[in-house]
């Protein structure tokens, strides 16, 4: 009787134990979440292969999140909803400060963790440099896009071409008001482009790369350059800060491995990069936050969300 009792109980404890691992295995996943560049139709299914393959890469489920705007990544990075996100710089700013946040990757764009930014007009245009296009039309691509809006501005601002009277976001959206004849938050560097080669704006603020990634080669035709700022800091990958050191370095090490040739395809469909480079919050952004926060107005709007 002891002995039947005795197998009983280890049949129980088995059972119980692979019964554990099985719903650890379906409860613990990852959540990835993904800069609105494009539409999310269009962005999603490209997301969606990156996390196939980080599944693998990883042992564990790996969901992604394909929002229109980035606030929604800083709300779900700070509640914990999303365990790491691609992000722009200066929500990647707003999110390791407000949302306890870290950058551990930056995208590498011809080699190099920083790109540029450039305003772009169309081929025909007269217009020749930053001050042309002063009470002209203009598309930006969000309000804490690194090239499409926080470097044209503040370069404009730093000029002396915008005067801004006061620190808050109306004041900022006055001086655009006087400043242009119309201005336009796209949502994105091919919205942008799109609006600029239909001639509903006369100018966009852009990546230096973002004609060659999102037109055809006779609509690149149709536009040209008028001047080049940065260096602007490339796209960062944050984690949540409390996120567990073996977890963590799980994901950048599987993260990594896109830089191996046979999977670069991955990355470069994505967003148009070839690699990765591990890195940090101070390292990456540094320089650039600090630039972030002198656009008081869009600092004290954005941050005013995530208090």
């Amino acid at each position: 009787m002891n002995r039947i009792v005795k197998n009983i109980w280890i049949s129980v404890v088995c059972f119980c134990l692979l019964t554990m691992n099985v719903f650890a295995d379906e409860e613990v996943s990852f959540t990835l979440g993904f800069i609105p560049t494009e539409k999310a139709s269009e962005l999603t299914p490209k997301a969606e292969a990156l996390a196939e393959f980080l599944s693998n890469a990883m042992r564990m489920p790996v969901n992604v999140v394909v929002p229109t705007a980035y606030e929604s990544l800083i709300e779900g990075l700070r509640f914990g909803h999303i365990n790491a996100a691609f992000m722009d710089s200066g929500p990647a700013w707003i999110a390791c400060q407000k949302a306890d946040a870290e950058v551990v990757l930056a995208e590498l764009k011809s080699g190099s963790p920083y790109y540029w930014c450039e305003v772009y007009v169309r081929s025909d245009s007269d217009i020749k440099s930053l001050k042309d296009i002063l009470n002209k039309r203009i598309a930006f691509t969000s309000w804490t896009g690194s090239s499409g809006f926080i470097f044209p501005i503040g370069t404009m601002v730093q000029r002396g071409l915008i005067e801004v009277e006061g620190q808050d976001f109306i004041s900022l959206e006055k001086s655009l008001g006087q400043s242009f004849s119309q201005y336009v938050i796209s949502g994105g560097y091919k919205q942008s482009l799109k609006l600029l080669i239909e001639g509903k704006v006369d100018a966009a603020a852009l990546a230096h790369d973002a004609p060659q990634k999102y037109l055809k080669a006779g609509d690149r035709e149709k536009i040209k350059s008028i001047e080049r700022l940065g260096k602007v800091p490339s796209h960062p990958i944050v984690v949540k800060s409390d996120m567990p050191q073996e977890l963590k370095e799980r994901f950048i090490s599987a993260m990594l491995l896109l830089n191996q040739p046979e999977h670069q395809g991955l990355l470069e469909r994505l967003y148009g990069v070839t690699g990765l480079t591990a890195t940090n919050t101070e390292e990456h952004l540094g320089d650039f936050g600090p630039a972030f926060e002198r656009l008081t107005g869009v600092h004290k709007k954005v941050f005013a969300k995530h208090k």
